[in-house]
């Protein structure tokens, strides 16, 4: 499942009470009953065996309350503050933004991006639900920007900022509701050439922190020279100031190198964590989700190209967990425990028929 789509979670009660029951009432009652059993509500993209592609609403055991369809391949699904509102976002380098109001089992609304970009697969609303950012690439130039659009005009592409990078991927907006960090992967690509990547031997990965009413750069942070081929894609956040990355190592192979890190944003300290050689070894030089969960104080990672995931206590960085799964990529803190997901179909406690997709993370309410 290399990198492939996303899972999001919400807390049943409050996503029922902002969508006023009416999303129970657009469902059949075998649904309406796993979701009333359920003390979470998913969404998340994925593929199905006949080779179609959507989202899907499902429950913390793995239920399947209701698809849509996608046009093609989805990578992240994002919520409105209030949970009126889904975005799947296309993956690199597709150009479409599909929005589902989840008290309707309506089709998906699709935006797309404009002429000479596209997107990456991420995005972010704004703390207000007026606006939703999403990571995108100026191929031609070759630049990052963040595409910015008006969610009240139909998700009218209404202006950018500069990622102030290559590649921008994942980004969190920070609990100041002003602050927009981006994972700028640092990688060179164009649509032409695919999924190529161009400029493997010079890329230059960084966080970058963003002031959203200006676009002006807050602060941006590197690793060190000898780790430049380690590109900066997935974030998450255990605390107000946090926030941790996900690396993937575009270098030599046979190098065990680190994939994890964290910065303060308060403070500036940054650095990488320390993980034994054979937790290093069985990532393959790749993490493909990151998680927080604040209950437990934990991290959780997964490899979908070594079937791995390892859980980490946020302190000591030393292994609490590991799991063993085909093709695991997507995790979540829930509760005081992570879920997890993988591309052949398991969620919870249940396996289907779809091959779920790569993110999960918490929604904020």
């Amino acid at each position: 499942m290399d990198d492939v789509g996303s899972t999001r979670l919400i807390d049943r009660r409050s996503f029922l009470q902002s969508t006023g029951g009416i999303f129970l009432a657009a469902l059949s009652p075998k649904a309406a009953m796993a979701v009333n059993t359920s003390d979470a509500v998913f969404a998340s993209a994925y593929r199905s065996q006949n080779g179609g592609f959507g989202v899907a609403t499902l429950t913390a055991s793995g239920d399947v309350v209701h698809r849509y369809d996608l046009p093609a391949r989805g990578h992240d699904v994002v919520w409105s503050p209030d949970n009126s509102l889904m975005v799947a976002f296309a993956r690199r380098p597709g150009v479409f933004g599909a929005v589902i109001r989840v008290n309707s089992r309506s089709a998906p609304t699709v935006f797309h991006a404009p002429e000479g970009r596209h997107f990456y697969g991420h995005g972010v609303f704004s703390a207000d639900g007026r606006w939703l950012y999403a990571t995108e690439n100026d191929y031609e130039a070759p630049r990052g920007t963040i595409g910015i659009y008006d969610v009240s005009a139909g998700f009218e592409r209404n202006g950018e900022l500069e990622s102030h990078g290559l590649g921008p991927h994942d980004m969190n907006l920070l609990p100041d509701g002003r602050t927009l960090v981006v994972a700028n992967g640092g990688i060179e690509t164009h649509p032409e050439f695919f999924r190529t990547k161009l400029n493997i031997p010079t890329m230059q990965p960084n966080l970058s922190f963003i002031d959203l009413s200006t676009g002006d750069l807050k602060a941006q942070y590197r690793l060190p020279a000898e780790l430049h081929q380690l590109s900066i894609r997935h974030l998450t956040m255990l605390d107000e100031d946090t926030v941790w990355f996900a690396c993937q190592n575009e270098g030599d192979q046979t190098q065990l190198v680190p994939l994890v890190g964290r910065v303060s944003f308060a403070s500036g300290a940054f650095s990488t964590v320390e993980l034994s050689d054979a937790v290093l070894a069985s990532l393959r030089g790749y993490v493909g989700s990151i998680a927080a969960n604040r209950t437990t104080g934990q991290i959780a990672i997964s490899s979908p190209r070594g079937h791995v995931a390892h859980v980490l206590d946020a302190k000591s960085g030393s292994i609490l967990e590991t799991r063993h799964m085909t093709d695991v990529c997507g995790v979540e803190g829930h509760e005081s425990r992570f879920c997890f997901s993988t591309g052949s179909g398991v969620v919870g406690d249940r396996t289907s028929e779809l091959g779920w997709d790569n993110h999960l993370s918490t929604k904020s309410i």
